[in-house]
């Protein structure tokens, strides 16, 4: 009982410890992640106000369709089921660092280049579906359905507040390129990058084809969709990237503030040296050892570096 009642104390003070922390950084980034979010409406209110224009019609031909059986409607929740185990995953893994020990990201910071990310992709995702609406393959869309078309709306609320969760659920017309596309593969290169476990890396990529051949199986977009999707979120990723500023290192030094400390080592420490510890800079090179790291990456586990030869460049 002593032994669980120290070790929930530890968590306690290492979650209060993390918890400020963050409350740091999204004072100064609250702007960031309030601008991702609208765009996120933004993106659900172009999708919802092209159902008003979509007209149903005869599925058209497609090479997906042709090679993977219907899921059929019984089915159709299967894609829905892994994208969302997925996305919660995902969400979780941004804020492990609030009860674990290996705490090797931001959460507020990763979640201003995901945000950042979903925003460019679904800018593109706009332009092109609103260029040309196609008939949507889905049950929902097809010719006879009530739902393919939308009445005129009788007023600017109805269009605002999108019909939620019905119009996100039974939307038609928002075609090229994939939505679920998008945020899978975000979430997938992300962890990719930030991530530390090699398995879960693999296992990401893998759910990430399996998504896509569901997605065509349960004819909720043509293989066009997913296709474009793919390579478009990658390269928007490798060029959006490049003009964001790089999370913080979470070295050894950063990694101490954060973790439990006696009275006396608090007292020990300046507001400077606590300000520059919560940016990822060590106080004293000749003290403390900066974690290893590689182009940005963390190292996956498994994997040996020396911190000697990370610091000068080797």
């Amino acid at each position: 009982m002593f032994y669980i009642g120290r070790e929930a104390s530890k968590l306690w003070k290492r979650f209060c410890a993390e918890v400020t922390t963050e409350i740091n950084l999204l004072a100064e980034n609250w702007k960031y992640l309030l601008a991702g979010l609208v765009c996120q409406y933004i993106h659900g209110l172009a999708a919802h106000g092209v159902h008003y224009l979509h007209k149903p019609g005869p599925t058209l031909q497609d090479l997906g369709f042709f090679l993977l059986p219907e899921l059929g409607r019984d089915k159709a929740y299967l894609s829905e089921t892994l994208f969302t185990i997925i996305f919660v995953s995902f969400f979780l893994w941004t804020f492990h660092p609030f009860i674990l020990k290996n705490k090797k990201i931001y959460t507020v910071l990763i979640w201003c280049r995901v945000l950042s990310f979903l925003a460019a992709s679904q800018a593109l995702r706009i332009v092109t579906f609103y260029s040309t609406q196609l008939p949507g393959p889905n049950y929902h869309c097809r010719e006879g359905s009530e739902l393919a078309t939308l009445p005129p709306p009788k007023s600017v609320i109805e269009v605002l507040l999108i019909n939620f969760p019905h119009g996100v659920l039974y939307g038609c017309g928002d075609l090229i390129f994939s939505s679920h596309m998008i945020f899978t593969l975000v979430f997938v290169l992300t962890y990719q990058k930030y991530g530390t476990q090699r398995c879960i890396k693999q296992l990401g990529w893998l759910l990430a084809v399996i998504q896509s051949l569901l997605i065509i199986a349960s004819r909720k977009h043509y293989t066009v969709d997913v296709v474009v999707a793919w390579y478009t979120v990658n390269l928007v990723v490798f060029f959006v990237e490049k003009k964001l500023p790089e999370i913080p290192d979470r070295n050894s030094a950063a990694t101490a503030l954060l973790l439990p400390m006696s009275v006396k080592d608090k007292d020990g420490w300046t507001k400077e040296e606590n300000h520059k510890l919560m940016n990822g800079n060590s106080v004293d090179p000749a003290e403390w050892r900066q974690r290893t790291q590689s182009n940005g990456k963390i190292s996956e586990k498994g994997s040996a570096y020396h911190a000697d030869s990370a610091m000068n460049g080797a």
